[in-house]
């Protein structure tokens, strides 16, 4: 594996669906712990979650997976992901 693949990585998503009402803010919070990652989720007036989540490239790829799934009651139809250079500031993972 490259050091690319380990190096800090940040992902800017916007998951749209059934996705609102249905744990998934919290749902991506408990991914985001578990890989050890750093962000924020929200609901928008449009109905979609977005989330920004910066960590390991892997790990952040890791929560795109488990966006693309969402919990139980969630119906995911598309997850649009735009890659940016990691940024300072964010030490937690917070629900917004």
């Amino acid at each position: 594996m490259t050091d690319a693949g380990r190096g800090p990585a940040r992902v800017h998503a916007i998951v749209r669906g059934d996705v609102q009402g249905v744990g998934f803010r919290y749902f991506v919070q408990r991914h985001a712990w578990k890989e050890a990652l750093a962000g924020w989720v929200r609901n928008r007036p449009d109905g979609a979650v977005e989330c920004v989540a910066q960590g390991h490239r892997e790990a952040v790829e890791r929560l795109l997976a488990a966006l693309r799934e969402g919990p139980a009651m969630s119906t995911v139809d598309a997850v649009e992901e735009r890659w940016e250079p990691a940024q300072p500031g964010l030490d937690d993972f917070d629900v917004l």
